[in-house]
C-alpha cells in the first residue's frame, strides 16, 4: 500500500505522466458533454413519453443498449451509437482476413504494412455500418413509439421528408466519428492505447449514479437492494477477474546455444493459454446480430398487412429480451455469445500461428512434433480451455435476465430489470474491470519508463 501512495504521488510529479492524464481527463469530459447533444429534428416530448412507458414497463432491450451507451440512447443524442460501429466493422475485418487469402498473406508478409491495411479499410466499413445502425435505431424508437400510440420521435423519410431525415442521418453518423476521433486522440496524447476503451469507459460508468439513484428510491427494499447490489457486484469483479486471468501453461523446451566451444542445456519454458482469448468481443458481437431481427422488423409494424404487421410485432417484442416470451432472446444470447467465443478465439489462435513461429526457433513441446502437429495439438488444448471461458461469458450475458427472475420471485417487483444490482450491467462490468486492469498496466509501464521502480498495481 505505501508504495501504491508513493507511485501515485510520483504520477503528478512527473510532468509528461501528470500532463497525458490532463488531456485524456480533458477529452473524457468533452465526450460525456457532446453526450447530452440531441440529434435535429427530435419530438422531445414524444421521447419522454417513450421513455416513461420503457420505464413503467421495465423494457430490457432498451436499458441493456442505454447502459452500454452511458445513458445516450435514451437521450437520442449524437453519440448514442458510440464507438460500437466502428468495434463491429474492426471484428468484420479481423474476421475476412482467413477468409481472403490476398489478406492473410498480406499479413504473413508484412505484418506493419498489413495493420496499416486493415486499418484503412476499417475506416471505411465505419461509415456504412454507422449509417445502417443509424437507419435502424431511428426505426426501432418510431415502432415502439407508435406501438406505445405516442407518435413519430423524428419524422424520418428519406423519400418525401429528406432534408430534415438526412440532416438526423448525418449527425449522428458525424457523432460517431467525433467520438472515435476523440478516442484516438486519448491514445496518442493521453494514455496510450486506451483510447475506445476509455470512451466505452466513461459512458458506462456515467450511469452508475443514476442506478445507485433507483436503488435508493426505493423506500421499502433499499436496505436489502443496497446489501445485496454490494454483494452481487463484489462476487462478480472476483470472478471476472479469475477467470480473465486464467491460463494452461503448456510446457515447450528450447534448444540449447552454442557459447564457443561449449552448448548450453535446453532450456524448459511454458507457453501460456488464455482461457477466455476472445475477451468482450462474443457479447459485442451477440448483441449487435440479435439488433438485426428487431430492426428489420421495424419496417414492417406498420404494414397494411394485418398478418404481416402482427408477425412483425411479435419478432419485435421477442427480440427486445421483455415480455413474455423473453426467454427466447436470452436463450439464443447465451448461445451465440458462447458460438462466437469459440469461433473467435479459432480466428485468433489461427493468426498466432504458434505451430511455425516455435519451428522457427527451434523450440518443441514434448512428445509432440515441429510445424503443423504442433498446431493441431495448441489448438486442441485451446478449445478445450476456453469451454469454461465461453460458458463463463454466456453466464456473464444472461446474467441481467436471471437477476430479474429472482427479483420477482421475491416479490421486489420496483425493479423489474436487475441493472441496479450491478450500478452497470453485467456486461458493462466486465468492460469496466478489464479497461481498469489494462490502464493500470499502462500506468505501471509509464511509471517504469520514468525511472519510478515501484509498482503502482496491488498484486
Amino acid at each position: 500500500m505505501k508504495s501504491t501512495w508513493s507511485a501515485l504521488r510520483f504520477l503528478w510529479k512527473s510532468e509528461d505522466i501528470r500532463r497525458m492524464l490532463l488531456v485524456t481527463l480533458g477529452l473524457l469530459v468533452i465526450y460525456r458533454l457532446a453526450a447530452n447533444v440531441p440529434v435535429p429534428g427530435i419530438d422531445f416530448a414524444a421521447l419522454a413519453s417513450l421513455r416513461a412507458s420503457f420505464a413503467a414497463q421495465g423494457g430490457n432491450f432498451f436499458n441493456f443498449l442505454d447502459l452500454l451507451s452511458g445513458g445516450t440512447v435514451s437521450r437520442f443524442s449524437l453519440l448514442s451509437m458510440g464507438v460500437y460501429p466502428y468495434i463491429t466493422a474492426q471484428i468484420i475485418i479481423q474476421l475476412l482476413v482467413p477468409i481472403i487469402p490476398q489478406l492473410q498473406r498480406r499479413m504473413e508478409e508484412n505484418p506493419t504494412e498489413g495493420r496499416k491495411l486493415m486499418e484503412r479499410w476499417t475506416y471505411y466499413l465505419v461509415v456504412p455500418m454507422a449509417t445502417l445502425s443509424a437507419i435502424g435505431q431511428i426505426n426501432i424508437f418510431n415502432s415502439f413509439a407508435l406501438q406505445a400510440q405516442i407518435g413519430y420521435i423524428i419524422n424520418f423519410d428519406l423519400i418525401n421528408n429528406f432534408l430534415p431525415s438526412f440532416t438526423a442521418l448525418t449527425a449522428m453518423v458525424a457523432g460517431t466519428m467525433f467520438a472515435i476521433w476523440l478516442g484516438e486522440l486519448i491514445s496518442e496524447y493521453g494514455i496510450r492505447g486506451q483510447g475506445l476503451s476509455l470512451i466505452i469507459f466513461a459512458g458506462i460508468v456515467s450511469q452508475m449514479p443514476t442506478n445507485l439513484g433507483a436503488i435508493l428510491a426505493d423506500e421499502q427494499n433499499r436496505i436489502w437492494l443496497l446489501l445485496m447490489t454490494i454483494v452481487v457486484v463484489i462476487a462478480t469483479i472476483f470472478v471476472i477477474v479469475y477467470i480473465q486471468q486464467g491460463r494452461r501453461h503448456v510446457p515447450v523446451m528450447y534448444p540449447g546455444r552454442r557459447m564457443g566451444n561449449r552448448m548450453s542445456m535446453p532450456v524448459k519454458a511454458s507457453l501460456p493459454l488464455m482461457v477466455n482469448m476472445a475477451g468482450m468481443i462474443p457479447l459485442i458481437f451477440a448483441s449487435a446480430l440479435l439488433q438485426f431481427p428487431t430492426i428489420l422488423s421495424s419496417w414492417f409494424i406498420n404494414n397494411e398487412n394485418q398478418q404481416v404487421a402482427q408477425f412483425a410485432l411479435n419478432v419485435s417484442n421477442t427480440f427486445s429480451g421483455s415480455g413474455a416470451n423473453a426467454w427466447v432472446y436470452w436463450l439464443l444470447y447465451f448461445f451465440m455469445v458462447v458460438l462466437f467465443a469459440f469461433f473467435y478465439t479459432d480466428v485468433l489462435f489461427s493468426q498466432q500461428n504458434y505451430g511455425e513461429n516455435l519451428k522457427r526457433v527451434g523450440a518443441q513441446i514434448p512428445g509432440v512434433n515441429r510445424g503443423a502437429p504442433t498446431q493441431k495439438y495448441l489448438t486442441r488444448v485451446q478449445r478445450r480451455i476456453t469451454l469454461p471461458g465461453a460458458l463463463f461469458l454466456g453466464l456473464i450475458a444472461i446474467l441481467p435476465y436471471l437477476l430479474s427472475l429472482l427479483l420477482q420471485s421475491i416479490g421486489i417487483g420496483s425493479l423489474t430489470s436487475s441493472a441496479g444490482l450491478f450500478l452497470v450491467s453485467s456486461s458493462g462490468l466486465l468492460i469496466v474491470v478489464g479497461v481498469v486492469r489494462d490502464t493500470f498496466s499502462t500506468i505501471d509501464a509509464e511509471l517504469k519508463l520514468h525511472g519510478y521502480q515501484d509498482s503502482i498495481l496491488v498484486r
